[in-house]
């Protein structure tokens, strides 16, 4: 298993594992003596270190072990963690019942990721039955926490009225929040938008603006409707959307 399966967590616990005073050997010893002692942060941070093999030979079974113990004293990230082993049946058998439970703790506990991931595991029917309803309301919690991810699967849920009435503007809305944090996908979509002008004005310029930062990005489907883009534009629309994109600075918005 790859690093990616636990970007966000794994950071942090490399974060945690990484301080400047502690190598890793010494880092190690550290970790296992504060986890052992009960320290919730260290536990998790131990788990990462059993999953990716740094510091320690990978051993699935002793990440559990370890994830189990921070998560049952409310640490989100160890409770997100373990739901992401029992729903890819790593290291343990696969059991959606329990991934499910672990997610809603940490949803519970205001975590984002663990709402976003709630709100997918019920649009996809993915250990649950299907529910755009209750995919919806997990999105828009993460969403109204600033989840640049959430706000955009939040928009594509309006934009196809699932779950709720479509409302292209809505939906729109969504798209410009994802977008401004920089997040590739809801930048195509909102070009897309505002080149039909669904939800927002229809504004050659701006969809221009969106392509070519999604395409600064490398989406390929932003490179194609920028390319396609230039054929109706004028030099000085093109030079107004490339200013635009110049101009740009993702915002980040602080998760609540």
């Amino acid at each position: 298993m790859g690093t990616r399966l636990f970007s966000g967590m794994v950071l942090l616990g490399l974060i945690l594992f990484s301080t400047p005073s502690i190598g890793a050997k010494e880092g190690f010893k550290e970790l296992l003596k504060k986890a052992k002692l009960g320290d919730a942060k260290a536990q998790f941070s131990l788990g990462v270190v059993y999953t990716i093999g740094s510091g320690a030979h990978q051993n699935y079974s002793e990440a559990i072990k370890w994830w189990k113990k921070s998560a049952e004293q409310g640490h989100a990230e160890a409770q997100i963690a373990l739901g992401e082993m029992y729903q890819r049946g790593i290291g343990l058998k696969q059991n959606y019942k329990e991934a499910l439970q672990w997610y809603n703790k940490a949803a519970a506990l205001g975590n984002a990721s663990a709402q976003i991931t709630l709100g997918r595991m019920y649009r996809d029917g993915k250990g649950v039955t299907k529910n755009y309803n209750e995919a919806v309301q997990w999105y828009t919690k993460a969403a109204e926490h600033g989840n640049a991810s959430a706000q955009y699967d939040l928009g594509l849920m309006y934009n196809e009225g699932k779950g709720v009435p479509r409302d292209y503007k809505e939906a729109a809305a969504w798209f410009t929040k994802a977008a401004n944090q920089g997040l590739v996908e809801a930048q195509n979509s909102l070009g897309l938008m505002y080149d039909m002008g669904q939800g927002v004005p229809q504004n050659d310029v701006c969809a221009y603006k969106w392509w070519n930062l999604a395409a600064a990005q490398g989406h390929e489907l932003a490179i194609i409707n920028r390319d396609s883009a230039l054929n109706n534009l004028t030099p000085t629309q093109i030079a107004e959307g490339q200013r635009l994109s110049m101009e740009f600075k993702p915002l980040v918005e602080t998760e609540k």
